[in-house]
C-alpha cells in the first residue's frame, strides 16, 4: 500500500478500535539528548515539541522549576507523520552491561521486490549516514536474498539497518 494511503488506513484502524494498544520504545542512556538526536536521524523523525503554551523546552523546564541539571533526563522524539512510535531516552546511572534482548530493524532497502543490488544500496547509504552519526558497524549478513547491516548506536544500542 502506497506510504500516505498507508498512513490513513492505520489511522482509521485506531479510530475504530482495531489496534487497541499504542505503545512507545523507551531507551535507557547516558546522554538522552544525544542518543536522541541520532535516533531521530536514523528514523527520520524529530524531537517532541514542546507543549502547548511554550516555545521551547526551555521555557517549560523554567516554568516547571526543573533545575538545570536535570533537563536532560527525558528526551523524545516521534514520527512526524504520526505512524511511528514515540521513542522515549531517559537517563539512568548506569550503563548498558549486556546484549539486548529487543532491537530495532530500520527498513531503508525496499520491498522484498526490488533489486538486491538496489536494496544493498539503499542500506549501505544509510549506514554510511549512520556511521558519520556515531553508529558503529557491528557485521554484515547477505544470506537467501536479505541483506542487513547489524550496528551499535553511540550508547551500544544494537540494531539492524536491511
Amino acid at each position: 500500500m502506497p506510504g500516505p494511503f498507508r498512513l490513513a488506513w492505520y489511522r482509521w484502524l485506531i479510530t475504530v478500535g482495531v489496534m487497541t494498544k499504542t505503545f512507545q520504545v523507551t531507551f535507557d542512556a547516558a546522554d538522552p539528548a544525544a542518543l536522541a538526536a541520532f535516533w531521530a536521524r536514523a528514523l527520520g523523525y524529530v524531537v517532541q515539541p514542546p507543549p502547548k503554551g511554550f516555545s521551547s523546552w526551555e521555557d517549560y523546564a523554567d516554568e516547571q522549576g526543573i533545575p538545570p541539571d536535570h533537563r536532560n533526563d527525558l528526551v523524545a522524539v516521534i514520527d512526524p507523520l504520526g505512524g511511528g512510535p514515540r521513542l522515549l531516552f531517559q537517563r539512568v546511572p548506569e550503563g548498558k552491561t549486556a546484549k539486548n534482548r529487543v532491537h530495532l530493524d530500520i527498513n531503508v532497502g525496499g520491498a522484498s521486490s526490488s533489486e538486491p543490488h538496489e536494496r544493498r544500496r539503499r542500506v549501505e547509504e544509510h549506514v554510511a549516514e549512520l556511521l558519520e552519526a556515531g553508529a558503529t558497524k557491528l557485521e554484515t549478513f547477505d544470506r537467501r536474498n536479505e541483506f542487513w547491516i547489524v550496528m551499535r548506536d553511540p550508547e551500544g544500542n544494537e540494531f539492524c539497518v536491511q
